[in-house]
Formats: structure tokens, C-alpha cells, sequence
């Protein structure tokens, strides 16, 4: 193989890289579509041998499905995918792994391990924690009275639960920051709503439209979404 892409539950990618290492030929990269990168990034160094180049990928792309009946044509059109190199990451590899990701639709940002992880942890992995959350705090016989709101606000409470499992297992430090920042505004919130303090109500949720607004015209303007 030229080229090797990991896109199996982020627990296996060690074990893959131990089975790997003595059968892939000089010059092999490896990379991956997970969506937490400093773990592999040192499986990689640890495993893989000194011929072999790994480089971290994740494609901003899909949804909370899985399986080839969901496969799309268009997956990866106009789609963000972050390339995560460290500072021995060989350069020819970089290029070719960023390429590849280019020539597939992708829109390719670079970065260190560390900081992908720190900042998915905010984005991805900590309002799938939240959503999983809110449905859990739902009583089972309220369900079925919900309107689209709530369908909306939980997609991706539906996602497996081994690969979210994995997810927050493989960034925990990162996520439970996330999480205590989600348990601060719910604080304020909550403060707010049993003192009655309208003024303060309203605040907070005007802020938390304004940045939605705002991130959504950015979206927009690069045609990440409709």
C-alpha cells in the first residue's frame, strides 16, 4: 500500500498500527478520519516504524449515520478537513495526505495535534455530551410530545455510542473543561430564571443567538452549508 486510512473506532488505531508495522513497505503513509488526534499521533510514533509516515486527518464531513446504505457522492464537497502534523511529521507525506483530502472537495487547514483536539472538544465532542444529556434528562413519557425543536436541538445524541464512547475516552481532559463551561451558563441561566431577573434572561440568550447568527453567515459564505 502507498497509503493507509484508519476509519474505524479510534480504541482499534493502536492495534492496528502494532499489526501494521511489520508489513507496510518503506514509505508508507498512514492517516486516519478520527476525530481526536494526539492519541494517534504518539500510537504512530510509537508503533510505526521510522519508514512508515503518519499523518492525523479529519474531515469535517457526514453525519450521525453510519453505513455504506448513507453514502454520498458529495461527502466531502466544500467540507472542512483538518491535517494535523507535529514537528518531525515528514514533509512529503503532509503534502501528499493534504492533497489527497484537496482533490476529494476538501477545504484543508493545518494544525498542531493538541490545538485540533482542544478546539473539537469545544465544537463537536462537547454539544454531542450536551445533547446526549438533554435527552437523558427527559422523562420517557414526555418524548412524544416534543415538537421539532427537540429533534433538531438532539440529531446527534443518535450517533454509535462505542465511537462517542471512544471519542471522549481518547480527549477526556479537553471535554470535561467543555463540559464545566456548559454547566457555568446553565448556571447563569438557572440563576437568572428562579431570581426572575428578565433583563439578564434575555441577555444571555440574545448573546447565544448572535453568535448562532454569526456562525451561520460564516458557514454560509463558504458554502459549508445551504
Amino acid at each position: 500500500s502507498d497509503m493507509v486510512i484508519l476509519a474505524s473506532p479510534i480504541s482499534t488505531f493502536e492495534g492496528l498500527m502494532c499489526q501494521m508495522a511489520d508489513i507496510l513497505p518503506d514509505g508508507c503513509i498512514v492517516t486516519d478520519v478520527g476525530s481526536t488526534k494526539v492519541f494517534p499521533h504518539r500510537w504512530a510514533k510509537k508503533h510505526l516504524g521510522r519508514n512508515v509516515f503518519y499523518v492525523g486527518s479529519h474531515p469535517i464531513a457526514g453525519s450521525e449515520k453510519r453505513g455504506v446504505e448513507f453514502a454520498r457522492d458529495d461527502l466531502f464537497l466544500n467540507a472542512l478537513c483538518i491535517v494535523t502534523r507535529q514537528r518531525t511529521t515528514n514533509a512529503r507525506a503532509f503534502n501528499i495526505v493534504s492533497d489527497f483530502w484537496t482533490r476529494l472537495g476538501c477545504r484543508v487547514e493545518t494544525m498542531s495535534a493538541s490545538l485540533h483536539d482542544s478546539i473539537f472538544a469545544s465544537v463537536s465532542h462537547v454539544p454531542h455530551v450536551t445533547a446526549a444529556a438533554l435527552i437523558n434528562s427527559i422523562p420517557q413519557r414526555h418524548m412524544r410530545f416534543c415538537g421539532k425543536g427537540l429533534i433538531d436541538t438532539s440529531r446527534i445524541a443518535s450517533g454509535p455510542a462505542n465511537i462517542w464512547a471512544d471519542i471522549l475516552s481518547a480527549n477526556a481532559e479537553n471535554i470535561v473543561h467543555g463540559i464545566d463551561g456548559v454547566i457555568l451558563q446553565l448556571e447563569k441561566l438557572k440563576a437568572a430564571v428562579k431570581s426572575g431577573r428578565y433583563n439578564e434572561i434575555e441577555k444571555l440568550l440574545e448573546n447565544a443567538r448572535n453568535k448562532r447568527a454569526e456562525l451561520i453567515k460564516y458557514k454560509m459564505q463558504r458554502k459549508e452549508i445551504l
